[in-house]
């Protein structure tokens, strides 16, 4: 199982697979995504995932060999959309971990986590996927569980950053792959080359790879030019 988006090349694990595969396989693939800790998963705890595949077949077989009582599928035809929500959250829940570090409230990180879901789905818009699909469960559902679940590695990597600890460090302790640090740098790449707007990306890239204050991020997103919620 992997997702994310490919640091050389930009492109989703499904278009990272097309590539290698060819274009036959495509009615082959399923996406599975959503709010859905490993752990939990094992210890039977109840679960909503997506599966999202270009065949409805496909993806039917998915549901009906996977689902159980502990385990509901849904599908959709979105992979784009599945793909960059899965991908993107773990982006944002460093943000959002970050707040926490920092000691500001809850205010913060609803209005971080929500500006957060809206910087995803035009990133999945500009992939060519339905925005809509980022109000589900691979997007605000993964998005909701992996900025404030306290097994979300990205998380934590962002709550020791806004404490003031320096990424290496954090990481040497870790003892775990946080996904986000990858794909911040890959996001952002790929933000710039379709010339998507996303400064929460931008902000969390500058943190972990230009060693900025996270105070000093989370200041310049709050007094960036005013605007109009829907843009």
């Amino acid at each position: 199982a992997t997702k994310g988006i490919e640091n050389d090349t930009l492109m989703l694990m499904s278009e990272v697979l097309v590539d290698v595969l060819g274009e036959e396989a495509v009615p082959r693939l399923t996406y599975l995504s959503g709010p859905s800790f490993a752990k939990e998963i094992a210890s039977g705890v109840p679960t909503a995932v997506t599966v999202a595949g270009e065949s409805e077949e496909a993806a039917a077989r998915v549901q009906k060999e996977f689902a159980t009582v502990n385990l509901r599928m849904y599908y959709t035809h979105d992979v784009p959309g599945v793909e960059v929500g899965g991908a993107l959250k773990n982006v944002v829940a460093i943000a959002a971990g970050a707040i926490d570090g920092l000691g500001f409230g809850l205010n913060t990180r609803a209005a971080l986590m929500t500006r957060g879901l809206a910087e995803i789905g035009r990133l999945a818009a500009a992939k060519g996927a339905d925005p809509l699909t980022l109000a589900g469960l691979a997007g605000m559902g993964d998005l909701v569980l992996t900025c404030t679940g306290s097994l979300s590695r990205n998380r934590t990597v962002g709550v020791e950053l806004g404490k003031g600890r320096k990424l290496g460090e954090i990481l040497a302790s870790l003892g775990h792959v946080a996904e986000g640090v990858k794909t911040t740098k890959s996001a952002y790449e790929l933000g710039q080359k379709l010339g998507v707007e996303m400064p929460i990306t931008e902000e969390v890239y500058k943190v972990l790879y230009e060693d900025k204050p996270a105070k000093q991020a989370l200041y310049d997103l709050m007094t960036r030019p005013l605007k109009h919620e829907q843009r």
